[in-house]
């Protein structure tokens, strides 16, 4: 049973994460909103509020005897923050590295049982000198990792990522018969621990029709059929290379627990065409439980208080599962 809260960063304090976060918040009962904190600046989260229209009060989250009702609020402060939504600045990638740094510290000491991100602006973040692909690879150094693996979770559809934030021409690279295995793998540990004792999981093909027997490139047949072969050979029930123009339609339709997609753009636009409001981006390989909003920072609309909220519930709803859950062994990447 979850003893400890979950942590919530808001990310870019000039995106939408306060928003998000504030709505997520205030829609939950005050039982579930006891086991929260949220991580971020209070004055951001005041404009965020005024935004939003809500009537919802903030109190330490140290604070001995705080009211249920209240949001528990960790302010991490930084200076020079925009004093208004949607602005691109390096002190906003600062801060958004502050309120995960803190999250993370939160969550290895015990003081939390997992985090929640909101999302960051990554040309925010490497203004900022803090040079990373993004909340994966952040996490990954922060908790003392070599690397993680991006899962994107849904009802009906679920996709976890043998590279990410890799140019296309090195994503075939990346893919090595090694790497493929340990994805694989990690998948199967994942969804063991979410109860279901015997993950069905496809593997995507990398080139079309799985490449035709070498007409269409010799990939699948040096570096996919070799890693399935040796999980299988471990006991996983896994089938590929699945032709990519197709695994993802069996999948959604009850075939396949999960699906391994090769890189990024191969697992990320089915998902958020089927799940795009409720899709959640998991961290795994990693010492510590994250999920997160599958979405951007739409600096267009922040401050607006437009911003749809039900990706956090989600995404809130994901970690809440995981704190109750035992982990497994964390991999190495």
């Amino acid at each position: 049973m979850q003893t400890a809260p979950i942590v919530i960063s808001i990310g870019d304090p000039s995106g939408v994460g306060a928003e998000v976060t504030l709505r997520a918040v205030a829609e939950l009962p005050a039982t579930r909103r006891a086991g929260l904190i949220v991580i971020g600046d209070q004055a951001v989260l005041e404009r965020a509020r005024k935004a939003c229209d809500l009537d919802l009060p903030f109190v330490p989250w140290d604070l001995p005897g705080k009211p249920a009702a209240a949001l528990a609020l960790c302010h991490v402060p930084c200076e020079g923050l925009p004093s208004q939504f949607g602005v691109l600045s390096p002190n906003c990638g600062e801060a958004a590295f502050r309120y995960i740094k803190t999250a993370v510290q939160m969550v290895q000491s015990g003081a939390a049982a997992g985090m929640v991100t909101a999302p960051i602006n990554k040309e925010a973040l490497n203004a900022a000198g803090h040079h990373y692909d993004g909340h994966t690879g952040l996490l990954a150094h922060l908790s003392g990792q070599r690397g993680a693996w991006m899962l994107l979770a849904s009802e009906r559809l679920n996709v976890i990522h043998v590279s990410t934030h890799v140019a296309l021409r090195d994503a075939i690279t990346h893919a090595t018969p090694d790497r493929i295995l340990k994805t694989i793998r990690m998948g199967h540990a994942h969804f063991q621990r979410m109860g279901i004792a015997a993950p069905r999981i496809a593997v995507a093909g990398i080139n079309p029709h799985c490449g035709e027997s070498g007409l269409f490139g010799t990939e699948d047949d040096t570096q996919v059929v070799p890693a399935v072969a040796a999980a299988r050979a471990e006991g996983i029930d896994v089938q590929g290379p699945v032709p990519a123009d197709t695994v993802f339609h069996r999948a959604y339709n009850g075939a396949f627990d999960l699906v391994v997609a090769q890189y990024h753009d191969q697992g990320h636009i089915p998902i958020k065409l089927v799940a795009f409001d409720t899709a959640v981006n998991v961290s795994l390989g990693l010492p510590i439980d994250r999920s997160s909003v599958d979405h951007g920072t739409a600096f267009d609309i922040a401050g607006t208080g437009k911003a749809n909220h039900t990706n956090m519930i989600c995404a809130i709803d994901y970690a809440l599962r995981l704190a109750g859950t035992p982990r497994p062994e964390a991999a190495s990447a």
